[in-house]
């Protein structure tokens, strides 16, 4: 009868260490995502160096659902490049061409006026209440490269959140069920 209690003790143990296995697999997946985000954050010099495009508004040159590459540096931003900007807080930012630029005397720092390839007017709507222009730490980066259509994933799982519970659902369900 002793044996069986112990063969029992055994399976939990078994159990309770396949449990801890894959909750600290899991947590080295979370954890290594997070520094390839932060190593990229410091290669590229951009708070985001990965966007989707969300909208069509930089259609012909780029499409809703492409990925764009980011790099900040500290040159100063010039008419023609495409950049990656946000004010006002908002939590989705915004992908446009930099029209125009104002140099502020003796600083060497420049404003920029930008505007969607696509749009009829510039984005002096976008822009804070009162702001006439884009301060250059307004801007998170400007497009390097990008990947087309790839981003169409990120934007389905934002649109329809139950596509993203499942998908969560699916991976945790793989996780608890995988074995060595």
């Amino acid at each position: 009868m002793e044996w069986i209690e112990e063969t029992v003790h055994s399976i939990k143990s078994i159990r309770i260490r396949h449990t801890l296995h894959q909750t600290v697999t899991f947590g080295m997946v979370v954890c290594s995502a997070l520094m390839i985000w932060k190593t990229l954050m410091c290669i590229t010099g951009s708070e985001s160096p990965i966007v989707v495009v969300l909208t069509g508004s930089m259609e012909p040159g780029f499409s809703r659902g492409d990925i764009l590459f980011l790099h900040m540096n500290k040159d100063p931003i010039r008419a023609g490049e495409i950049t990656v900007y946000n004010v006002n807080a908002r939590e989705i930012p915004i992908v446009h061409r930099v029209i125009k630029i104002h140099e502020r005397r003796g600083s060497g720092e420049v404003d920029i006026m930008t505007k969607g390839d696509n749009n009829d007017s510039d984005d002096l709507a976008f822009y804070a209440p009162h702001q006439s222009w884009l301060r250059q730490d307004q801007v998170l980066g400007r497009v390097v490269g990008f990947l087309p259509k790839i981003g169409y994933a990120t934007i389905i799982m934002t649109e329809k959140p139950l596509v993203k519970y499942m998908l969560v659902g699916f991976m945790g369900f793989l996780v608890v069920t995988a074995k060595d």
